[in-house]
């Protein structure tokens, strides 16, 4: 990114009085943590269980083969020694200097948190919760052990990972939490998405704010609609626009 468009990106967001920053997988890969859409993402692999990982995590595979369901889980979408990488710690460090920003990742990962992002909307849940469909009894991967079938301690059925998987919607009050953020931002950056994933690639529909900024490797279906489009990697560029003095 040349001096000038990293400028004119700065400038735009010093000058925003809200932020809503919308991520995906491709703001996590850094971390150590695969996506899953682009050429060397996990659906592109073979899968070893002989059905594709995307169908693995779906409502109805969980419910038929819990245990292959949770092998191939514990492997695959659970990485306790990830860490927030240059994307993560420079939406958190814009926080740390005042100013209002809100995260809507898609990412189950809970990097965001850990970067100390205060406001963060994990619209498809997290590896670091779970429930038990039947008593409702809630535990957090600190609680169980990340292997095998987890059990309720209580009711003794099979703890579900509070992460939205295919055939099950989006937490209501979460995804309201995002849509209601996205109408009173004036800026909004979208990066490490595919914007292939609804509902939330249509979360922009509901902005009517100033500028829109998309960060994303590949090229999306909604670079079109948006002001700036950068195709690099996210966290190199929102490094470079978000922090620095001011």
């Amino acid at each position: 990114m040349d001096e000038s468009l990293r400028n004119e990106l700065r400038q735009v967001c010093q000058k925003a009085n809200y932020i809503l920053f919308l991520g995906g997988a491709g703001i996590s890969t850094a971390s150590g943590i695969p996506d899953f859409r682009s050429p060397s993402g996990l659906y592109q692999l073979k899968s070893k269980y002989g059905v594709p990982y995307e169908t693995m995590l779906s409502h109805t595979y969980f419910e038929e083969h819990p245990d292959i369901f949770y092998d191939f889980y514990w492997s695959a979408m659970v990485h306790p020694s990830a860490k927030p990488n240059k994307a993560h710690l420079a939406l958190a460090n814009w926080e740390k200097k005042g100013h209002s920003i809100c995260i809507v990742t898609q990412n189950i990962d809970g990097l965001h948190l850990d970067a100390g992002n205060s406001i963060v909307l994990e619209v498809h849940g997290s590896v670091r919760r779970y429930t038990c469909p039947v008593c409702g009894e809630k535990k957090t991967l600190d609680e169980i052990v990340p292997s095998g079938v987890p059990l309720c301690p209580h009711c003794h059925n099979i703890l579900k990972p509070d992460v939205v998987l295919y055939e099950e919607p989006l937490d209501e009050e979460t995804l309201s939490h995002a849509i209601a953020a996205t109408k009173h931002a004036d800026v909004m950056i979208i990066a490490g998405t595919s914007m292939n994933v609804y509902p939330i690639a249509a979360l922009p529909l509901y902005f009517t704010g100033k500028k829109i900024i998309m960060i994303n490797k590949e090229p999306t279906p909604f670079d079109a609609k948006c002001d700036y489009v950068i195709h690099d990697d996210a966290g190199k560029v929102l490094e470079e626009i978000l922090g620095g003095e001011e």
